[in-house]
């Protein structure tokens, strides 16, 4: 019980209500004693004064002794509360009514006594109680009339020994057992009130409990779809919302996991097949080669060791581009983006691409809007994405075809657009384009994408900032091909590309 919450706050509560009420008790103890003594002092405040006036203690400017020991008996009779004691002008006490034997002081404060004749402090004024060297009671004071000044003062303890037994005994009957049923029943009150009103609270949190053990114990799925979001409210609401949040966030990631894990193995699945076919084809040609030897004429030898040469080559292409994709999913390659001309690392790009272009008969041919600013990002990365995408219009370009260029900008890109005069894309391939080692149906079997190029520009351009995208010319363009075009943000500064005089043409 003790280890639930509820019984946690039910026993915090119980300790609360306690010292509460025992605070109370104490506190109300105290104010009413002061309210009693305030109540006595200010009711007898002139007892004193009467009782020297009314007793004839002065007879002719002489305190009568007689009638002083005649007023102490016949008030401790009537009055036994209070005790009377007779002082002298310096506070010594020279007679008194009280037991002789539990007198404590000698003297009592005439500071108080004069603060009482002279009427100017409130209710209640304590003085010095002779039967404790340390406690202090309410009394009433008079002075007592010599023939030319006051002999003493009448000192009138208002709440004697006789009361103090008296209040106690009360104390201990009837006040304390009905102060202990009043307390006993509002902390009754109190804690009953207190665990309906936990058991209210708890009971949603009870209810969040068996929520989260019924997505532990439930497929991901299943739990997250049978859980209702809760209306807006207190923290604990909230938490069931955030609860909600969370069961969704995980559905959504496992569902992602799942994925990634679908497309890993479709990866290492193709990775394998194509990483196969060039190993097979390197190892035959080999093997060929080292047993027909001694049959095989010097061009056949020298055929197949190119072959073998070309499909290692391959390989290691297929390998590196394998890494670098790798390398830019798992974020160890980070772009370092600068601003830069783009239209110079195009010049450079066609520089670059020229003789395999005319040994292919490709032409290509640039143009640059004028005003190009600079763009942002990182030149290397930028570079690899141009190399791939002149390397594939080059490829897929029959002879005597042309490929286009272009350059332009508006408020926030650059873009650069690469179109070729080949067989196009077909439609149903454009979507996984950039796919790893997607194969499509393209025109024709040399327009097949099967390696990574594309799917490394993709993730360049990505963690750019920038796009890429790809599109077939269209019948309105008059003529097939391809259109490849990425884009990079704009650097806004101050020193921007220098202007270009008009669109610049030039054919390789």
């Amino acid at each position: 019980m003790l280890r639930t919450l509820y019984g946690k706050l039910a026993c915090g509560l119980l300790v609360l209500l306690v010292a509460v009420g025992a605070l109370y008790t104490a506190i109300n103890l105290a104010i009413t004693d002061r309210y009693m003594g305030q109540l006595n002092q200010e009711i007898n405040r002139h007892l004193a004064r009467n009782l020297v006036a009314d007793r004839n203690l002065v007879a002719e400017g002489r305190l009568n002794e007689a009638a002083l020991k005649e007023t102490f008996s016949l008030y401790m009779s009537i009055n036994p509360s209070i005790e009377i004691y007779l002082l002298d002008n310096t506070g010594r006490i020279l007679s008194y009514s009280a037991d002789p034997g539990k007198i404590k002081r000698k003297s009592v404060s005439l500071a108080p006594i004069k603060a009482f004749l002279r009427m100017e402090d409130p209710y209640p004024l304590l003085g010095d109680d002779p039967r404790s060297h340390d406690r202090q009671k309410a009394f009433s004071v008079t002075e007592i009339p010599g023939k030319t000044a006051p002999e003493g003062y009448l000192y009138v303890v208002l709440r004697g020994e006789q009361y103090d037994a008296a209040e106690t005994a009360a104390r201990t009957s009837y006040l304390l057992r009905l102060s202990g049923w009043a307390m006993a029943a509002s902390l009754g009150f109190g804690l009953l009130a207190g665990l309906i009103v936990f058991h209210l609270l708890t009971g949603r949190l009870r209810r969040l409990t068996a929520r989260l053990a019924v997505f532990a114990n439930q497929s991901i799925a299943e739990a997250a779809g049978s859980i209702e979001p809760p209306a807006k409210g207190d923290e604990v609401e909230a938490l069931s919302l955030t609860f909600d949040r969370m069961a969704e966030r995980i559905r959504q990631q496992i569902d992602m996991l799942q994925e990634q894990d679908a497309q890993r193995r479709r990866l290492v699945a193709q990775v394998s097949h194509d990483l196969r076919t060039p190993l097979a084809s390197m190892q035959g040609y080999l093997e060929s080669l080292q047993m027909k030897k001694d049959s095989l004429s010097e061009a056949q030898r020298d055929e197949f060791l190119r072959i073998a040469l070309h499909q290692g080559r391959r390989l290691g292409r297929m390998l590196a581009e394998l890494f670098e994709l790798a390398s830019l999913e798992a974020r160890e390659s980070r772009p370092q983006p600068e601003p830069f001309a783009l239209p110079e690392l195009i010049y450079d790009g066609i520089e670059k691409h020229r003789l395999k272009a005319e040994s292919e008969g490709v032409s290509l041919h640039l143009s640059v809007s004028p005003n190009t600013p600079f763009a942002y990002g990182d030149i290397g990365m930028t570079e690899r994405v141009l190399d791939n995408l002149l390397n594939n219009a080059i490829q897929h370009t029959p002879a005597a075809g042309r490929i286009a260029i272009t350059v332009s900008s508006g408020d926030d890109w650059v873009t650069v657009a690469i179109r070729d005069s080949g067989p196009g894309i077909a439609a149903g391939d454009l979507p996984q384009l950039f796919d790893p080692f997607f194969r499509g149906d393209g025109a024709d079997k040399s327009a097949r994408h099967a390696g990574l190029g594309l799917a490394i520009a993709k993730r360049i351009m990505d963690l750019q900032n920038g796009a890429i995208t790809a599109a077939n010319a269209g019948e309105s363009a008059g003529e097939a091909g391809a259109i490849f075009s990425f884009r990079l943000p704009v650097r806004h500064a101050q020193d921007q590309a220098a202007p270009s005089e008009t669109d610049n043409v030039i054919k390789l």
